[in-house]
């Protein structure tokens, strides 16, 4: 006490310095109320990139062998990763918006002088796309599809970018065994491979950063070695001439349609293990689809008891599950994962064989 009275004697004094001290402590806290986000955001930023440091390393001693070095692929052995087809960079698509726009405009009332301008616009447009389509030649020579710019809707996915790089990293790719010489396996540790979880999440980061936006040029579509071939099963193979199911055809039109087909479960296994439909690819993991071991046990012993699937019956079930998967999404799975035009690609008799399939998964 005397000391505090030799410090500050008068009472007054002592308000002062409190008030002064309280006030600097609100300032010192607003301030870092201020800067905390940008200071996060810093934090953020050096963690990626220490993240996309570790993945380089990574892909480097376990995915250039295939993909190549700079991940653009090597010929005949992997797809290239590097390129604007994997992030969906349509290169026509400025071309064809401005076509659209004029084209809509032109059906307006307009005056003559903007009627021939449009006109001179859509005849240089379309002179500025053939000039494209003749620079890109080389690299569709090589199997890059102009009309077809995005890897995720050719193959179905309705996930983000990074689920699809995550989860084929997780389960690998059996399947493509079918049309590359070896097929790529599963990376994680959950699923026998070599990898934990934040290794696959560096090695995702580090793919993700070649993404360059709307900034891919010629160039970088005519340095990619590899693009992805499209998967062609023999054994399963949608002929024209056969009425597919349809992935908007109602779930009671498809069970009475499907009531002409007899399923052959042999049949029905090719095309699970097959490149058309890749199922074997998700659910041989268990950590990225219910395992197909069980499934038919699990259909009538767990999913028919759900309140939301009363009056089904499991062959319903398992329809429902091929042809409208986000219907009924199975507790502890995220939806969008499962791809959603399995109906536009498959016939009544290759459906028949899958369920035909799956109900001989009945282990307990």
């Amino acid at each position: 006490m005397n000391l505090q009275r030799l410090l500050i004697e008068r009472i007054e004094h002592r308000i002062i310095v409190g008030t002064i001290s309280f006030l600097a402590i609100l300032l010192l806290m607003g301030w870092i109320a201020i800067n905390e986000p940008g200071r996060m955001a810093a934090f953020d930023r050096q963690f990626q990139a220490r993240a996309i440091e570790r993945g380089a390393a990574l892909f480097t001693a376990n995915c250039s062998s295939c993909h190549g070095t700079d991940g653009l692929g090597l010929v005949g052995v992997g797809p290239a990763l590097n390129t604007p087809l994997l992030f969906g960079y349509d290169y026509l698509a400025p071309i064809r918006q401005e076509r659209a726009a004029l084209e809509a405009e032109l059906n307006e009332d307009i005056t003559d002088a903007r009627a021939a301008e449009i006109q001179a616009r859509l005849a240089e447009l379309d002179a500025d796309e053939a000039a494209l389509l003749q620079q890109m030649q080389p690299a569709i020579d090589l199997g890059y599809d102009p009309e077809r710019p995005d890897r995720l809707k050719n193959l179905g996915w309705v996930g983000t970018l990074h689920n699809f790089i995550y989860t084929t990293l997780v389960h690998g790719r059996p399947t493509s065994i079918d049309y590359w010489p070896q097929a790529m396996v599963a990376w994680s540790q959950t699923a026998g491979g070599p990898l934990r979880s934040d290794q696959l999440e560096d090695l995702t980061l580090y793919i993700m950063n070649w993404d360059k936006g709307s900034n891919w040029t010629i160039e970088d579509l005519l340095a990619v070695r590899q693009h992805p071939r499209i998967p062609i099963d023999s054994a399963s193979v949608v002929l024209a001439d056969v009425e597919v199911v349809g992935s908007r055809t109602p779930l009671d039109e498809i069970m009475v349609n499907l009531e002409e087909f007899v399923g052959d479960p042999q049949a029905g296994e090719a095309l699970y293990n097959g490149a058309q439909y890749a199922c074997a690819g998700c659910h041989m993991v268990a950590a990225v689809a219910p395992l197909t071991e069980g499934t038919w046990t699990r259909t009538l012993e767990v999913r028919l008891a759900e309140p939301q699937l009363a009056g089904y019956t499991g062959e319903m079930y398992l329809v429902e599950s091929i042809i409208h998967p986000n219907d009924y999404i199975v507790p502890g799975y995220p939806a969008g994962v499962m791809p959603l035009n399995f109906g536009d690609r498959m016939t009544y008799q290759q459906l028949a064989d899958l369920v035909a399939y799956l109900k001989t998964q009945d282990q307990p």
